[in-house]
């Protein structure tokens, strides 16, 4: 048994770091002199003068031995005795650590300098935590939590069902949107991006049809909209709850491709949404959730431009009540108003060299996103709609170090997102990169590579849609 006697005289913050690297010099110590002693394995024996008493094993490490909160002088007396063949006496003051312990270092020593009790949460402090704060709390954890809160007991699972707990949720600003996306690999299973995280899931929406290909189309409030590739069924769901909808049949049959554009009714959950497509030939329907109907609410107006050649690599974005779609023959924009049932169009020209772009929204502002080819030079720029000329203005572009990478290459690309933050996928057959570009921030990152748990490949990204993730959202 070895007996370490500590002694302390005065306080001061210098000297429990003196103690800590002395602690770590006697663990070195014994444990150097553990191969020569058969007693090395029984428990070593530490004793302050306060008459409390510390057992320790010999494996753990001495950082369990409280300290952190202790008063000791910046000079303390040490006395070890470790039987007849090894005793010392060591009475001078030791330096301090030559540099500062790591942040993460010094919390982890806090935490594990105290009590087992205090590890766990104090009964009599938090069995009188007000029961509403619970809800104001989960509310503002982050959305990747939600993961793991539901199945801490019954009671929190069933929040999501709460009015209380939606009401919460509706009051706490809203951040960065996810993706949804849909890979070539695997095209009725989506992949979920967390730009917060910078974290891929792989969610499983078991309604969903096997049988069929559905593509994310549109989103509002928490929900996404998908569309089967032949053009004939919606579905709608919460990607993180899999609150699932299949809507109702259209009363007007379209088999060409159609331009879909969704909008929330209201902040809150129980609002619901609105959902339209618009076809080619002037075609269109509405659908309310609230009704769960689809409806025409009347006819295109006869300055609209018939047939209209849409861009269908452009989602269309919204601006409160009002969807906007781009046109590309002529070039231009094409709006509805979901309130009054207005339809307008404008003719704005596109900037010259340019390919693959989309439209997308910022604080009320329409903006472009698009790749601008001259010669052998690619980039990606970004403009936003000037609203009194009605003319695209050139606001940033890619980083010059970036666009090298696409000099002499065919780069096709797809925008994912269109609500502040996108999500660009820049490919050709040598390249396959994902970036984020943050309207607000001009801040281009690139996003890790998407691959399916326990697989090896990286996936390619086929189309996808920004949602904001919502838990208290239901189809």
């Amino acid at each position: 048994v070895i007996i370490i006697r500590v002694k302390f005289v005065g306080r001061g913050m210098e000297g429990l770091a003196m103690l800590k690297q002395l602690i770590g010099q006697l663990q070195h110590l014994l444990d150097s002199q553990s191969h020569h002693h058969s007693s090395s394995s029984s428990p070593f024996l530490l004793q302050q003068p306060s008459h409390h008493t510390i057992l320790l094993q010999q494996h753990p490490r001495w950082t369990a031995f409280d300290i952190e909160n202790s008063s000791v002088d910046d000079c303390f007396g040490v006395e070890m005795a470790a039987g007849k063949s090894h005793s010392f006496r060591m009475q001078e003051p030791l330096k301090p650590p030559p540099t500062k312990k790591p942040r993460r270092d010094r919390s982890r020593g806090k935490s594990s300098g105290r009590s087992c009790t205090s590890e766990v949460m104090e009964q009599e402090i938090w069995k009188d935590f007000p029961e509403d704060l619970f809800e104001a709390v989960i509310a503002r954890l982050p959305i990747a939590t939600f993961f793991r809160f539901r199945s801490v007991c019954r009671r929190w699972s069933s929040l999501l069902a709460s009015q209380s707990f939606s009401q919460h949720c509706a009051q706490v600003p809203q951040e960065n949107p996810w993706f949804y996306t849909i890979t070539h690999e695997n095209v009725n299973s989506g992949a979920m991006y967390d730009p917060s995280l910078k974290k891929w899931h792989h969610p499983s929406i078991s309604a969903m049809p096997t049988k069929l290909i559905v593509l994310p189309v549109a989103s509002a409030g928490g929900l996404v909209c998908f569309l089967d590739i032949g053009h004939r069924n919606f579905y709608v769901c919460n990607p993180l709850t899999q609150s699932f909808k299949e809507l109702p049949a259209r009363s007007v049959r379209v088999w060409s491709r159609v331009a879909v554009g969704m909008i929330a009714n209201g902040n809150s959950a129980g609002s619901g949404y609105k959902i339209l497509w618009v076809g080619c030939d002037g075609e269109y329907e509405v659908y309310d959730s609230m009704k769960n109907s689809w409806s025409r609410p009347g006819n295109m107006p006869g300055s609209m431009m018939l047939p209209l050649a849409l861009n269908f690599r452009s989602q269309a974005v919204s601006i409160d009540s009002t969807l906007y779609f781009m046109r590309s023959d002529p070039e231009g924009v094409v709006s509805y108003d979901m309130a009054t049932g207005v339809w307008k169009q404008y003719i704005i020209p596109v900037p010259l060299h340019l390919t693959d772009h989309t439209l997308a929204e910022y604080d009320g502002q329409i903006m472009l996103a698009g790749l601008l080819t001259k010669n052998a030079a690619t980039c990606v720029c970004i403009w936003e709609l000037q609203k009194m000329t009605l003319l695209w203005k050139e606001v940033d572009r890619m980083p010059n170090i970036w666009c090298l990478d696409f000099y002499g290459k065919h780069v096709r690309m797809t925008c994912l997102g269109n609500k502040g933050l996108l999500m660009l996928s820049l490919r050709s057959k040598q390249m396959n990169r994902l970036v984020t570009y943050n309207i607000a921030k001009k801040e281009w990152l690139k996003v890790p590579g998407c691959v399916v748990p326990h697989g090896r490949k990286r996936q390619w990204i086929a189309c996808g849609t920004a949602f904001h993730p919502c838990l208290t959202a239901v189809a």
